[in-house]
């Protein structure tokens, strides 16, 4: 029996990106000064078993739903001792703060990747070992995940969810849903779950997926559609946060935005402090959204581990260069060219080519203006609000009719006391 490691392994070597191969001799791609990296986190148990789900109860798992296993501890600790050998010329063995910066989704599972990852790239030296555990803890960045509209994404935008909205009742959409009506009837009669989007047979696919990673016997049901069906379904749903350039702007805007910044300041020696890493562990939506902003996805779920480099280098003619990198194996990451440029990408026209993903003020671009409000009002609504506003108004006019009566019964009985021989 293969160990979930090694089927964790196999697995995701069968994804085949379609971009350039490994770097080309004929290149002159020249040093890297300065990486972004973007990295999804390490192997995990289910996070939401549907509810038929015969293995569905959290204490037949390792960790609890969702947590990061040692496998995926694993994964990410030689992942961080990958990027120590990439960039031993730039980074010191000992650490310090002014050379890496970390930010992670605050998601248990991405932060113990980051810490696992960092773990590998600075394993203590010197006088900055402290115990025979040989490990060095090091910051890692977060923000609750509803205010966060960086990495996590989650933090609301009317306009994003409006046009999320609109992209799901596209004619598009619409045409998938309607062409595998079938399937999710099916998966919602055996699953236990309404099924009614791509979106909801990934979530299935995904659970699933880890299932088979585990040796864990799959109901006889999913024999039909598991995974020649639902796969492709799957892949799909991964381009859909970012289906557009609008929601690409929104959705992952931001994050391009901060890398761009962080490679022009480093070109001008401007950046400050003068760090020579940026490092972001997020999610496999996020990693597929910014290759999506990017113009660069194939439709595929970024397997454990999916790393983006976009990694500022000086070639041998002095100038500034971009490259944008995807790994997704063990093997050596692909160099993806960024439509309208090189795969050497000049910094000048990588900013220009990328500018109109980045939003200016992000949570100004997110409110919506009156004609989209307006956009959203139909006849059920306006008649609605119209029964609303009658209703208050009675109410007001109840309740002044009230006040006014009160008053007149209180005025003439203010002098007025009766006597005891009142009859009663």
């Amino acid at each position: 029996m293969r160990t979930v490691e090694a089927v964790v392994a196999v697995v995701t070597t069968c994804i085949v990106f379609g971009a350039s191969s490994a770097y080309s001799k004929n290149l002159d791609l020249g040093t890297i000064v300065f990486a972004n990296i973007l990295f999804r986190h390490g192997d995990r148990t289910p996070v939401d078993p549907y509810p038929t789900d015969p293995w569905g109860n959290e204490t037949l798992w390792p960790v609890p739903f969702g947590q990061l296993t040692n496998v995926g501890k694993s994964q990410h600790l030689r992942l961080g001792r990958w990027f120590r050998e990439r960039y031993s010329h730039l980074l010191p063995e000992c650490y310090t703060p002014y050379d890496v910066y970390v930010q992670s989704t605050d998601i248990d599972r991405t932060l113990m990747s980051a810490e696992a990852n960092l773990a590998g790239l600075y394993p203590p030296e010197g006088d900055q070992v402290w115990d025979k555990l040989k490990w060095m803890p090091i910051p890692v960045h977060t923000i609750p995940e509803l205010e966060d509209s960086l990495l996590a994404s989650k933090k609301y935008c009317p306009k994003y969810e409006m046009e999320l909205q609109n992209v799901m009742n596209s004619p598009e959409i619409r045409k998938i849903d309607d062409d595998n009506q079938e399937l999710y009837n099916y998966l919602s009669k055996k699953a236990g779950t309404m099924v009614q989007s791509v979106s909801d047979v990934s979530g299935i696919y995904n659970t699933l997926f880890i299932e088979v990673l585990y040796n864990r016997t799959l109901p006889e049901w999913t024999k039909s559609v598991y995974p020649d069906k639902l796969k492709p379904l799957a892949d799909f749903s991964f381009t859909v946060e970012a289906h557009n350039k609008l929601l690409q702007r929104l959705k992952s805007g931001r994050l391009l935005g901060e890398m761009v910044d962080h490679l022009v300041s480093k070109s001008k020696n401007a950046l400050f402090p003068n760090r020579k890493i940026w490092i972001y562990s997020a999610h496999d939506t996020t990693v597929a959204n910014f290759l999506m902003t990017l113009d660069l996805f194939e439709p595929h779920c970024p397997p454990y581990t999916a790393t983006v480099l976009v990694e500022l280098r000086v070639n041998s003619l002095k100038q500034h260069i971009v490259t944008i990198s995807y790994k997704n194996t063990s093997a050596e990451p692909r160099l993806l060219t960024l439509p309208g440029c090189e795969v050497a990408c000049p910094l000048g026209k990588f900013v220009e080519l990328t500018n109109d993903m980045i939003p200016k003020d992000w949570a100004k671009e997110c409110l919506l203006g009156w004609e989209q409000y307006a956009h959203n009002i139909t006849m059920p609504s306006i008649f609605g609000i119209s029964i609303l506003l009658l209703v208050i108004i009675i109410l007001l006019g109840l309740l002044i009719i009230g006040v006014v009566y009160y008053h007149r019964n209180c005025d003439s009985n203010r002098y007025y006391f009766k006597l005891t021989t009142d009859p009663i």
